[in-house]
């Protein structure tokens, strides 16, 4: 599985509540949560992201509650990874369970900028920036994990193992 796209940037501590403010949880419609992403620390994001786009972050990302809009909001705006130096436990697990891939890599973090271009290959873990020509390795997910992601998350896997 293979993700390129333009790096977003944001710093350390990015919390669910910034990522998809309470105010806008009274829809279960991923497409309205996703028009509200990141409205209270980057206005113009939902106008900026386009679909393969890649975030950045530091450190303790999707901090916060254990909403699983967070992720879900993210991924339907049009995410196809976060780059995190780390993430919060839950928002890890929420990210696993609806497909969503995340990669914890403190180098790339470290070295990609805003606007740059990013290729990941989450089969072994190497994110490439193509505007910088350098190359990072994260830890990529077992074969399972990633089938998850494929798939389209938790429910999807246990169903196509089930013959559903």
């Amino acid at each position: 599985m293979k993700a390129h796209g333009k790096v977003l940037k944001y710093g350390d501590n990015v919390d669910t509540d910034v990522i998809i403010p309470a105010r806008y949880l009274n829809s279960f419609d991923a497409k309205e949560l996703a028009s509200h992403a990141m409205v209270d620390i980057d206005p113009t994001f939902v106008e900026r992201v386009e679909v393969g786009d890649i975030m950045v972050a530091g450190k303790n990302f999707g901090c916060g509650s254990s909403r699983e809009h967070a992720p879900l909001a993210l991924k339907t705006a049009g995410v196809s990874c976060v780059i995190a130096k780390s993430f919060a436990r839950i928002f890890y697990r929420n990210s696993i369970n609806i497909g969503f891939a995340i990669l914890e890599c403190e180098a790339a973090v470290d070295d990609i900028d805003e606007g740059n271009q990013v290729e990941i290959d989450f089969d072994t873990g190497t994110i490439y920036n193509k505007t910088k020509n350098k190359e990072y390795h994260a830890q990529p997910f077992p074969d399972f994990l990633q089938k998850m992601i494929q798939v389209n998350g938790l429910v999807n896997y246990v169903n196509e193992k089930k013959g559903k």
